[in-house]
Parts: C-alpha cells; structure tokens; sequence
C-alpha cells in the first residue's frame, strides 16, 4: 500500500503531505482545490507517468523550475525529481542509473471521468491505456516501445526530407520492425489475457445484462515487412510512416454490437470494467492486487451502478478516492479522510 506521499512544486500545491490507511481512502473537498492533482501525483511517484498528460513539465507549479515527489510504498522509500534539466530517481535513499528496478515495486490502475474516451475517442487514447497496462505486466515493454518510438522518429525525419533517400530511410526499417512486431505481441496478448477478466466486471458492473468482447485491431497487418512494402508510395506521399503499432486500434463490443452503438452509460461501463479487468490481471500475474486510483467518477453513474462499481471493486486493493461528498456512501466505511479546505 501507499503509506505516505509528500508533493512538492507540484500544480497548485507548493507543498503538502499526506498519510494514507489500507482499504478506503477519500481525498474530499470543493472543485479546484487539487484533489485530481494528488492522485495524478501518486500515480507519477510509482509509475513516472501522467495519467493526464503526456509532457511532465505540465505539472510544474508555475514559476517554479521542476517538482518533487516523495513517498513510502510498503517499506520501500521513492523519490523523483524532476525539470525541464534533468531528473532523479531515488529508491531506498539511492539514487538510480534506470528506471528499471524502481518502476517493480508499485503498480497502479487509474479511474477518470475522461476515461470515456477510450470508447470514444481516437485510438492514440486507447494505445495510451494498453501502454499504461502493458508496461507494468511485462518489465520489456517499455524498452520494446521505447526501441520502436525511436525509429520510428529517425525514419519520420528522413522521409520529411526534400528528397527522401530510400536506402537511408531502409536502415531504420530493420529495428523498427523487430521492436514493432515485439510491441504488437505483447498488445495482442495482453487483450487476450484481459478478455476474461474484463467480462467478469462487466457482467458484475451491468447486472449480467449484456456481453463484452475485445478484439485487437494490429496496424501493421499480419506481416509487418510487406504492410511497410506496399506503403512506400503513401509514406512518400504524406511524408510520415503509415502502417505499424503507432496505428494500432481496439474494439470493444456488446453483445456483438460495436460500443459506437451503445449509450453514454454503457460506454462508461466499458471503461470501468477495462480498469477493473486490468487490476484483476495484474493482481494475478504478480500476486497482490495494484493501488486504484478513482477520480470522483462515481457522481457519473447513475445510484445502481455507483453502488455496483463500488461493490465490484477489489477488496484486497488500497483505494483511494476524490470525491466532493460522501453522502452518497452507506456500505463502505472510510479508513481515512483527507480534507483539502
């Protein structure tokens, strides 16, 4: 579990601490006082991500040069540093080379109201939710997409070119298939290993009302080399790379029906049930359940399933929640309260 999380120059805080109780945890107060802002910090603290945002320097607090997190996962002490210069990581009082062994001891899984948009939004959404997933079930898939961002950008930048040199832009090809068909494997299998899971919460969420099937949608095809083949005239054209996992897509469907179809409540039903699907699978592969983040989505749902969410979450899981009030809670005690005034 969380024990304890420090922020400092961090969005609108300049600086504040807080401890946290296993089970519930409910950060409550009125609109724009930095609820969203802790839980976007503690999921940076374990994961160096931003469920928000894609550059960090976002949550730099104005006027400041970087910011800094601190905490206690279990026993194990976490600190990261960062600005516009550079970063530090630090795990157990040492400071760290790689992210590597720092990123094993924490796993999260992150509830927003805009999660809505994996359903429907654009697919660089739902590539972010796999990646978010993926790089904590498997330690080589950051590397692996990582290896294939790189070249892809080499090979992005040469095709750009006046003219482009065909022999130059082929060097690339070569790593950026072989980190390319790694990053499609593991997407692939990850949906597949989340399908049970998946529908399990689903039917629990909706009352076994309605089915759920995922479906990997690859954008390198079934064979990457000949989809980069039969692309040249259109990468030569649009300048930019136009087949590969950067063009990977999800499908969700209820009851064979596409999630195009459904109401805004059955889409966010899927969503919930993603999230909660993700953590059962990650609580089986490494054994103990991953902290859940939730921000105020319950006030979303309508009263059935606002209780059915809550009953659907794991009870093995630290949980901590942002909410305005609590009113709305009559089975599920706190563990712990934090009021920001």
């Amino acid at each position: 579990m969380l024990r304890l999380l420090k922020v400092r120059h961090f969005r609108c805080f300049e600086a504040f601490e807080s401890e946290f109780s296993p089970g519930l945890n409910f950060i409550l107060g009125p609109n724009a006082r930095g609820k969203t802002s802790l839980l976007e910090a503690a999921c940076i603290l374990l994961r160096l991500q931003s469920p928000r945002v894609s550059k960090m320097t976002s949550v730099i607090q104005q006027s400041r040069r970087g910011f800094a997190l601190d905490g206690y996962f279990e026993a194990r002490h976490l600190q990261f540093y960062f600005s516009k210069e550079r970063k530090k990581l630090a795990l157990d009082e040492v400071e760290q080379k790689s992210a590597q062994q720092y990123l094993q001891i924490g796993r999260v899984v992150y509830f927003s109201n805009s999660d809505i948009e994996i359903v429907r939004g654009g697919g660089d959404v739902r590539r972010r939710f796999l990646d978010f997933v993926a790089a904590q079930r498997e330690p080589g898939y950051r590397t692996a997409l990582r290896a294939y961002e790189k070249a892809l950008r080499s090979r992005n930048l040469l095709l750009k070119a006046p003219s482009p040199r065909w022999r130059e832009i082929e060097a690339f090809e070569e790593p950026l298939m072989v980190a390319g068909n790694q990053v499609a494997r593991m997407r692939g299998d990850l949906l597949k290993e989340m399908q049970t899971p998946v529908n399990e919460a689903h039917a629990a969420i909706s009352g076994a009302r309605e089915s759920l099937r995922l479906e990997y949608l690859p954008g390198s095809g079934a064979d990457f080399a000949e989809a980069l083949k039969a692309a040249r005239e259109d990468d030569s054209r649009l300048r930019q790379t136009s087949v590969g996992p950067h063009r990977d897509e999800m499908g969700f469907y209820l009851n064979d029906l596409s999630s195009d179809l459904a109401s805004e409540g059955q889409q966010r039903t899927v969503v919930l049930a993603l999230k909660l699907g993700a953590a059962q699978l990650l609580k089986a592969h490494f054994g103990t359940a991953p902290l859940l983040l939730l921000d105020d989505i319950f006030g979303e749902l309508d009263p059935a399933r606002r209780n059915a969410l809550l009953a659907a979450l794991p009870n093995d899981s630290q949980k901590v929640i942002t909410t305005t009030h609590l009113d709305w809670m009559t089975d599920a005690p706190a563990s712990a309260i934090i009021r920001l005034s």
